[in-house]
């Protein structure tokens, strides 16, 4: 009986000592860059959650691909240029100075998402991110739009949404 009750001391002193430690470590100013490993993790999560959150409920594209992304590239004037940039990818002082900074909407890791999950953010936007939901704001043709024309940008051509030759 003694023997449990040292193990299950020594076992909450080791857990308060790694809670320590790990409060130490973690940093809430955002003027230090995020380290490797926290970077990683974030995204990792977040790219699961949007799978995960944009497997249902995302009403079917507009059939007018050409139509659509004519329209997204007048909202994304409005709409997104204001912090990601008119090209999407040379931030704003807007989106550089916000903490995540915007994406990069031409990079890779965007690119990765696929275009229901690209709708599933523009429409509920991604919590402490800085990027807001459009979902009050816009109709879901209207976010189409928009997803449709990031698909055009340079160097994010996706070959779910090209447009047909």
């Amino acid at each position: 009986m003694k023997r449990w009750i040292l193990v299950v001391f020594v076992a909450l002193a080791l857990a308060a000592v790694v809670v320590i430690v790990g409060f130490t470590q973690i940093r809430l100013d955002a003027l230090q860059e995020p380290g490797h490993l926290e970077t990683r993790i974030a995204t990792q999560a977040k790219h699961l959650l949007v799978r995960w959150s944009s497997r249902e409920g995302i009403p079917p594209a507009p059939a007018n691909l050409q139509a659509s992304i004519e329209e997204g590239d007048k909202l994304y004037g409005t709409d997104c240029a204001m912090c990601h940039g008119s090209d999407g990818h040379t931030l704003t002082d807007n989106g550089r100075w916000m903490y995540p900074r915007a994406s990069d909407l031409t990079s890779r890791a965007v690119r990765r998402y696929s275009d229901p999950e690209l709708f599933w953010i523009v429409k509920n936007g991604i919590r402490l991110s800085g990027m807001p939901a459009f979902g009050r704001v816009e109709s879901d043709e209207h976010i189409w739009n928009l997803v449709h024309y990031l698909r055009t940008m340079r160097g994010s051509a996706h070959p779910e949404s090209k447009p047909p030759q």
